[in-house]
């Protein structure tokens, strides 16, 4: 999903409307994707690595089962044997390398990583991203610390909305329920934009009521959604 500089200019003037009814700031950001998720395909891969080999175990795995393993002469029947569990124990090592590196491949799939992703894990890194993001636009030093930021991550399938402690204070997280919902439904439909409108107007009505604009009210943060 791509954002088209006249839908940016829309949003714009969706957060400029906004903040005129308040002395609040609000800023938004769109992430394609906040992790990789190397790691948790790295966790999944090895523990199928380790589990399914287990499962040759009980039908009496040895290494002639693969071609090229077989002991072919029986001059010392236990040196044989010897021979045998060495390179099953060699076999086993390379079958669990060649699983591990097929599942691992096979988890780097987007919908498969994404599927495999716990739920929590998505939830954290896009917070943590997100309030990176917070942080890096200045959301945190307005005069009377009421920034929000409204994230959303595209590819992890998340969306944040994260209040300074100015406006945390007073008002019930709760608020911002409507203002996810509305963005939510517009990325599903393909519409970011439009969910970025109708979050930023529904986040804007909480920031009127609860913090009115003063007599000055600069503009403190620029009125834009950036793309990263």
């Amino acid at each position: 999903m791509r954002i088209k500089p006249e839908e940016h200019a829309a949003i714009a003037a969706a957060i400029a409307a906004a903040e005129a009814r308040t002395s609040g700031e609000i800023f938004c950001v769109l992430a394609r994707q906040v992790s990789s998720y190397r790691d948790v395909s790295l966790v999944w891969a090895a523990a199928v690595a380790f589990i399914l080999p287990l499962a040759f175990i009980p039908l009496g795995f040895e290494a002639r089962w693969f071609p090229g393993f077989a002991v072919t002469w029986e001059a010392a029947h236990l040196a044989a044997r010897d021979v045998m569990i060495g390179r099953t124990i060699g076999v086993y090592a390379v079958v669990q390398a060649a699983i591990f590196i097929m599942a691992y491949l096979f988890l780097r799939i987007p919908p498969v990583t994404r599927l495999v992703t716990p739920g929590s894990i998505r939830r954290d890194r896009a917070r943590q991203a997100a309030m990176h993001q917070f942080l890096a636009h200045g959301l945190h030093v307005t005069r009377e610390r009421t920034g929000v930021l409204i994230f959303a991550a595209l590819s992890d399938r998340q969306v944040e909305i994260i209040a300074d402690e100015g406006i945390y204070s007073r008002v019930d997280p709760d608020v911002w329920a409507n203002s996810v919902a509305v963005l939510t439904a517009g990325l599903k439909a393909r519409r970011p934009a439009e969910g970025f409108e109708r979050a930023i107007a529904l986040a804007g009505g909480v920031l009127a009521e609860h913090f009115p604009p003063r007599p000055s009210n600069p503009n403190e943060v620029l009125d834009r959604l950036v793309e990263i």
